[in-house]
């Protein structure tokens, strides 16, 4: 969507202050032994208090309030009473939701407790790179430019991108255009962003995959040559300066 008046602003930081605190609430609430059953549960739990509604369950009838994803999993990972949490899990939680036909989305990688799988860099990689790419972001500029500088910096500190999930714009639906802002220089998406347009922004830095493959569940995606994937993302509005992070309460960055 495109901010035309103060109530389109008012309505889009209400809802992307709900998704920022629930992810922030979601990931200090993980524990070791805990389910992403119960994790989701709570998740769910703190958007009921905001009055927002998962998006992924209203959109798309996802068995779940958000998606959480744990090691090998890079995206969509379905919430289950059997999945149980351990010391120095690479767990990704991704909080999208609908609040009074307002629609926000954000996520974040972590390391759960001490990290005995050193998965911790490739989560500061992936922090790192998307505050760059959204440092550049401005009216004018073209995606597939973002799209460069992250695989740019992705590959030399010696990781890779995932090419088929992307970011994309939002507000009045979860998904709206632009309906690709991808991790790479796609150099037939000559689009540009807009002043005042409303997009999530999203890093997938991989530690050996490029392509995401979709598992037997329907849902849950893990890479084609193995790996791990970490995955951070924000809600903005682009300006001709500075975009404006509307999803900072998650403290991603912190």
């Amino acid at each position: 969507m495109s901010i035309t008046k103060e109530e389109e602003m008012a309505g889009m930081k209400a809802a992307s202050r709900a998704v920022a605190v629930t992810l922030r609430e979601m990931r200090n609430y993980a524990r070791p032994g805990m389910t992403t059953q119960q994790l989701d549960d709570f998740g769910g739990s703190v958007l009921k208090k905001f009055g927002a509604r998962s998006a992924p369950k209203l959109a798309y009838k996802f068995p779940g309030h958000t998606c959480l994803s744990v090691n090998q999993e890079i995206a969509h990972g379905i919430p289950s009473a059997r999945k149980v949490l351990q010391e120095g899990d690479l767990i990704n939680i991704d909080v999208s939701a609908e609040l009074n036909g307002f629609w926000s989305d954000n996520g974040g990688s972590f390391v759960l407790g001490e990290d005995h799988h050193v998965h911790q860099p490739l989560v500061e990689m992936s922090r790192q790179i998307l505050k760059k790419a959204i440092a550049n972001i401005r009216a004018g500029v073209r995606i597939s430019e973002i799209g460069r500088l992250i695989e740019t910096e992705a590959r030399k500190n010696g990781f890779r991108v995932i090419k088929n999930l992307t970011g994309h714009g939002i507000g009045r639906s979860l998904h709206e255009e632009p309906h690709e802002i991808a991790n790479f220089c796609d150099s037939g998406n000559r689009t540009r962003f807009r002043k005042n347009s409303v997009v999530a922004v999203e890093t997938f830095i991989s530690t050996a995959s490029t392509i995401a493959l979709t598992q037997a569940d329907g849902w849950t995606l893990v890479g084609n040559r193995g790996g791990h994937v970490a995955q951070h993302e924000h809600t903005l509005v682009v300006t001709d300066h500075k975009p404006l992070i509307l999803t900072e309460e998650n403290e991603i960055w912190q």
